[in-house]
């Protein structure tokens, strides 16, 4: 079967328009994260899905458990080899990670100062919410690595 090519143009051009606009979708598509990531790291905060931060900052933030953000986190060396893997297999390669942020701060980093430009300091610092850190306060799906922003709820 011959199909005119303005039709393969534009069945080209909306295949490109798609893959190009999911990339740039607010969410993590990637593989389920290892039980022991979430068990471990989500039993203290949000199990941050790993393209927020590029692999060096993973690295960083693995190599000081000991000093993990004020709190010792530290892990048996099996665990800690498994989740710094895995981080380091599935960590930020793209828009969000183009940038090791201050101190690897998620929150310190130019995509989520961007994102969250409108929010009030006094809105993070609510009881509902208590820090930007906190992002299932507003993103009710981000334990699903689910950041679109017509999903976001900010609590009064």
């Amino acid at each position: 079967m011959h199909l005119p090519s303005s039709y393969l143009v534009r069945t080209l051009v909306a295949t490109a328009f798609l893959s190009i606009t999911a990339s740039w979708a607010d969410s993590y598509k990637g593989p389920n994260p290892p039980a022991v990531y979430t068990q471990e790291c989500g039993s203290c905060h949000l199990a941050f899905p790993p393209n927020l931060l590029p692999k060096a900052s993973w690295q960083r933030v693995m190599n000081g458990l000991d000093k993990h953000y004020g709190s010792d986190a530290s892990l048996d060396a099996a665990t800690q080899k498994q989740i710094d893997t895995w981080l380091q297999t599935y960590g930020g390669q793209g828009k969000r990670a183009r940038e090791e942020p201050p101190q690897d701060r998620i929150t310190r980093s130019a995509w989520f100062e961007r994102k969250h430009r409108e929010v009030s300091v006094a809105t993070f610092k609510r009881a509902s919410i208590k820090s930007p850190a906190n992002c299932t306060a507003c993103h009710r799906d981000a334990a699903q690595g689910d950041f679109e922003d017509d999903r976001v709820r900010i609590p009064k």
